[in-house]
């Protein structure tokens, strides 16, 4: 009976859906499940490999991101084995972000694993997936899915409402076309994870730092004098690695300089979450970008008035690098398009100068050159802060000009996969609401 339920967009969304043919989640799957292991963290030890183990923040629209996926042990993935999925099963978020779904694809291994928040579905035979997650993800989905969503401490949505959400029903040549697009979405997107390994793995053939690091000894011995320079004492920060004490030392000579020599930086501001708005100048915080881009779900946005106060001097510029320094620090995005937007105090800009590629500087920060440097510097109990004099002294190895263009020529043909990518993917989601319009006149 709450009035959140009968917003005019729900309500709109519930007619339409009324007017055509559909059914309920629960008569198209085999089963609809959310099984997972609560307090996984602290009882279960992660592995370098094994069984992927997905959670929610590795969901994302319309597709899986392996890349900062923790493992479990094959005994655990069998204790845990309600919550396996298999291919071409769906992921749908129920916590955190909500509404995301995907579509488990191409997997390496027999089957992944996931956590107690991800609804697990597994369709009948002769439902196709792809085009389920397409509708899923559409604005009938999305709206479909967060009219359902409750709030006490945190938000979720749970698994009886997903069973009854109604999925349209079209012939099977419109869905097939929809699915066409969306398996042409991620092949485009494999092509874009691709070019981007090319070049990561590109870079550290050319300084010569090895990718896996577990042949690296396991203790170091310190002097005194290195405490005093690094302003540390923390074992942590001295482990052995490829930059122990801020040089290549265990694995190259190749000559390095700090970031300070090819970049001017500049800090974004904060005006505080009151200053929020529901619509008008993107405001680009931490949690808006990926070494993929600015993100489009969660965002917020500051009034026209702020804009134009303070954008001479906290609006980034095309081709720029967008650093994040706090909460999850070390992400770097060269800002392709010019965009109407400031940016947010947790967000550095950094201006190459010089003969420098940009997006090579971008995929040195992000590559494990980059993230293990950061996982040194970085401090702080709660919320983790990179500060600037630490991103200033950064090392980044200075590759040959014809090495830089060709990184950075890779990095750009994997973004603009990537492009194409999301393209396909709100094109599939279109030609759902079409459908469902369509039908409904």
């Amino acid at each position: 009976m709450d009035a959140e339920y009968y917003q005019p967009e729900y309500l709109d969304v519930e007619k339409k859906l009324n007017a055509i043919k559909t059914e309920s989640f629960e008569n198209l799957a085999e089963s609809i499940l959310s099984f997972g292991a609560y307090s996984l963290t602290s009882n279960i030890e992660w592995k370098k490999d094994g069984v992927p183990y997905v959670n929610v923040g590795d969901i994302h629209d319309g597709f899986i991101d392996y890349t900062n996926v923790k493992y479990i042990s094959e005994k655990v993935d069998k204790i845990l084995h309600k919550s396996q999925l298999k291919e071409k099963d769906i992921v749908l978020t129920m916590a955190g972000t909500i509404g995301n779904a995907a579509v488990v694809h191409n997997i390496q291994n027999n089957h992944i694993n996931g956590n107690q928040a991800i609804a697990k579905i597994k369709l009948k035979k002769n439902i196709s997936p792809y085009y389920i997650t397409a509708f899923l993800n559409s604005r009938y989905g999305q709206l479909q899915t967060l009219r359902e969503v409750v709030s006490s401490v945190q938000a979720n949505i749970f698994l009886g409402p997903i069973k009854k959400f109604k999925i349209p029903i079209f012939h099977e040549n419109d869905s097939k076309k929809v699915e066409s697009l969306y398996k042409k979405f991620l092949n485009e997107l494999e092509k874009s994870k691709h070019f981007y390994s090319q070049a990561e793995n590109l870079l550290l053939e050319e300084v010569g730092v090895e990718k896996d690091i577990s042949s690296y000894p396991i203790f170091s011995i310190v002097n005194f004098s290195q405490i005093q320079k690094a302003n540390r004492m923390d074992a942590e920060y001295f482990q052995p690695g490829p930059f122990q004490f801020g040089e290549l030392v265990s694995v190259t000579d190749f000559k390095t300089q700090p970031l300070s020599d090819f970049v001017d930086m500049k800090k974004g501001f904060e005006p505080g979450s009151e200053a929020y708005q529901e619509e008008g100048k993107l405001f680009i915080r931490v949690s808006s970008l990926s070494k993929e881009g600015i993100t489009d779900k969660d965002q917020k946005y500051l009034s026209e008035k702020l804009y134009q106060e303070l954008k001479k001097d906290y609006e980034p510029k095309k081709g720029e690098i967008l650093l994040t320094k706090d909460a999850t620090p070390g992400i770097a995005y060269v800002l392709k398009e010019p965009i109407e937007g400031l940016v947010a105090g947790g967000v550095m800009r950094l201006k190459a100068k010089g003969n420098i590629e940009p997006e090579y500087l971008a995929l040195c920060i992000n590559s494990s050159i980059g993230q293990m440097q950061v996982q040194r510097d970085a401090g702080g109990s709660i919320i983790k802060h990179w500060k600037p004099s630490q991103i200033k002294t950064m090392l980044i190895p200075t590759a040959a000009k014809p090495t830089q263009e060709k990184i950075a020529n890779l990095v750009r043909k994997s973004h603009e996969a990537r492009k194409k990518s999301k393209e396909l993917l709100e094109e599939a989601k279109r030609k759902v609401e079409e459908l469902i319009e369509g039908n409904h006149q």
